[in-house]
């Protein structure tokens, strides 16, 4: 979460990063923690304090123990906590001459208990060394801002910018009426910003013309018909320039940005939008304007991903005695899930000097224990460990490789915070991820269930003709978060204000936002709805899992995920009340991935008083009910294998035995006749 604020003294700005949202606790006598941060380029830095919320363990000697702090590799600031028990704030202030683009900040302590008797170190590890990193943790930047330049750029840059977003300064704006095509065009270049967005509490709102008085807006993308544009911009675009192209330009004016984007066909305005919605294009364009034609390339480049991630591409050395860790982020495409069988090859390298009798390497992913190996003296020049990852664990499309070193020394009677011994791990460590299509039509799979390679997949949205404030709320709120998904600028998306054809319905997952009133889909779909309107469609009524009271259920608003009723193959999402600002309460759910990752289900309801609530209705979750037996097939093949040779085994045994049988009732019957 960010936290800013405008500092009235000299123009300055502030802006506060926050490092996690959660407290870790790091144990160990000598722990390291990794934070990363980055400084916007066009921020004239006057200050940078990190402020560092911590609670060392009660038992630690706050004689001995000590925290230093690096950046970038270079220790600038070492302490030792108050004699307190609680969490501690040091404010620190960071060189400015260290501060890079994007920077490393590196915490590393030592936490050495005390023999009360002795007055000792006590340098054996145990579970009270510990260093507690409290959420509160944050960077926080004091500067000025360098003015944009006329290029797109450099508007780009700004528009993009941390602070623009936090300070909600960043906009796309398009008509008051807006046709399909600027609609079409004006989520694409929403989709294109939410993939740059760090933050889960920052969007950049889809407003009306209307809007453009506001005092917030600084920088602004108009994005528009070029007839509809108003006077102002229209002026700055000759006529001669958008026949047969469409045309994106840079206007600066009375402190105001803007990025006038616009064609005079729907088509070539759509064109421009993904043009916008590709950030390599948009930085290498150095001019202050860009003609766009029917056969400019605005794609971005497609990632194939083969499943192997690299943990580190340079050789990441760790220093010191006893318990290290070091961490790797991988990301895997979003509409993307991982299957079993995934695993990590770590390949490494350590001194000869350690207790190899007590020294090991131990991976986890996330917070679970993947595997350990001892380190011994004859591998320290080039060691390796492969570690499947264990069956079930849900990875999801982020996770953390960490590799932990417990580098233990011979006769240690002394402090341990040196640089000896030391690990390295090498770049030809990677994970090898194993995965799938998710194929749930349920909210954990929202909004990867309408993205097929990170693109759009077959999306068509049904919105009401005439669009209010609430509307374009509940628009930036749905496509915000299907923009962080769709990362590839390619794929179907088209708009429709109108119920399309029964073409377009049978062969496109389906967006519906609206009311009953303003939007005749919501009417024609309300049989197949789980949250069902009144017959004549002034309240949503009760059902199976929900008792609604009359008044109640005119105040509320749901987002329920549908099987498509024009094809059981494609997804479906309704988001809808009686009244837009219902239907905006409801689509305040699904915009941000903290919100969407409480619900389990494929339905949500949400009132004026900010209470919502989730619920589950379809038995079959599977999309493609085909795929589904499939994937159940292969998930479950080694189990029928092992199944097929005991059968066969048992067949075979009970053969045997027959024929035993057989066997000797003959020699039986033998031995009688042989008597007589």
């Amino acid at each position: 979460m960010v936290q800013s604020k405008t500092v009235e003294a000299a123009d300055n700005q502030t802006y506060t990063q926050q490092f996690q949202n959660t407290t870790t606790t790091l144990s160990g006598k000598s722990v390291v923690s990794n934070m990363y941060f980055t400084k916007v380029d066009y921020w004239n830095v006057k200050k940078v304090n990190f402020n560092f919320n911590y609670q060392i363990s009660q038992l630690a000697s706050r004689q001995s123990s000590d925290i230093t702090v690096s950046i970038n590799g270079v220790k600038f600031y070492s302490f030792r906590s108050k004699a307190e028990t609680g969490f501690q704030t040091e404010k620190i202030s960071i060189p400015l001459d260290l501060i890079q683009a994007s920077n490393r900040l590196q915490i590393n302590g030592q936490v050495l208990d005390q023999d009360n008797q002795n007055k000792n170190y006590q340098l054996s590890q145990t579970p009270a060394n510990w260093l507690t990193i409290g959420n509160g943790s944050n960077v926080n930047f004091e500067y000025q801002v360098n003015e944009a330049a006329n290029t797109v750029s450099s508007f780009y840059d700004h528009f993009s910018g941390k602070d623009t977003i936090s300070f909600q300064q960043a906009r796309i704006v398009t008509s008051n009426h807006p046709t399909s095509d600027e609609l079409t065009a004006s989520m694409i270049a929403l989709s294109g910003e939410s993939r740059t967005i760090s933050t889960d509490s920052d969007q950049i709102p889809v407003v009306k013309m209307s809007q453009l008085q506001d005092k917030t807006g600084d920088y602004s993308i108009i994005m528009a018909n070029y007839n509809k544009l108003p006077n102002k911009f229209k002026s700055q675009i000759n006529a001669a320039d958008v026949n047969g192209h469409a045309v994106i330009k840079t206007y600066y004016v009375d402190g105001k940005h803007y990025l006038l984007v616009t064609a005079k066909d729907g088509k070539l305005l759509e064109k421009a939008a993904r043009f916008v919605a590709n950030e390599e294009l948009m930085r290498e364009t150095t001019k202050s304007n860009k003609s766009i034609s029917a056969s400019t390339d605005t794609y971005t480049a497609s990632q194939q991903d083969s499943g192997a991630h690299s943990l580190t591409k340079t050789p990441n050395r760790i220093d010191g005695a006893g318990h290290r860790e070091t961490s790797y982020f991988i990301q895997i495409p979003n509409d993307k899930t991982n299957v079993d069988g995934s695993k990590i090859n770590l390949h490494f390298k350590y001194s000869k000097n350690l207790d190899f009798s007590r020294s090991l390497v131990t991976l986890y992913v996330n917070n679970t224990v993947v595997g350990s190996k001892k380190l011994t003296s004859v591998r320290a020049d080039g060691d390796d460990l492969t570690m499947a990852v264990p069956k079930g664990v849900a990875l999801g499309s982020s996770f953390t490789v960490r590799v932990a070193f417990d580098l233990e020394m011979k006769n240690q009677s002394e402090s341990d915070n040196s640089d000896t011994p030391w690990a390295e791990v090498e770049p030809q460590s990677k994970m090898v991820v194993k995965s799938g299509q998710s194929n749930d039509l349920l909210f954990t799979n929202y909004p990867t269930l309408f993205i097929n390679n990170e693109s759009y997949d077959h999306l068509v949205v049904i919105t009401p003709k005439n669009l209010n404030d609430d509307d374009f709320k509940t628009l930036t709120n749905i496509f915000n978060l299907i923009g962080l998904y769709s990362k590839n600028n390619t794929g179907s998306i088209q708009f429709y204000n109108q119920i399309p054809s029964q073409s377009v319905l049978n062969n496109n997952n389906v967006i519906v936002v609206g009311t009953p009133q303003n939007n005749a889909m919501i009417k024609k779909l309300n049989s197949n709805l789980y949250f069902k309107y009144s017959s004549n469609f002034d309240r949503i009524v009760s059902n199976e899992k929900l008792s609604i009271e009359a008044g109640y259920g005119k105040n509320i608003g749901t987002a329920q995920l549908l099987r498509s009723p024009y094809n059981d193959k494609r997804g479906m999402l309704v988001v809808t009340g009686v009244t837009t600002k219902d239907t905006y309460l409801a689509s305040t759910q699904i915009g941000f991935q903290k919100n969407i990752q409480g619900y389990t289900g494929d339905a949500i309801v949400t009132d004026l008083n900010n209470s919502h609530s989730g619920y589950r209705f379809k038995k079959d979750k599977a999309i493609d009910k085909s795929l589904a037996k499939k994937q159940t097939f292969t998930k479950n093949s080694q189990l029928i294998l092992y199944l097929s040779l005991a059968i066969i085994v048992i067949i075979m045994i009970g053969i045997a035995v027959i024929l035993t049988i057989r066997k000797q009732s003959r020699l039986n019957r033998g031995n009688k006749d042989g008597q007589k």
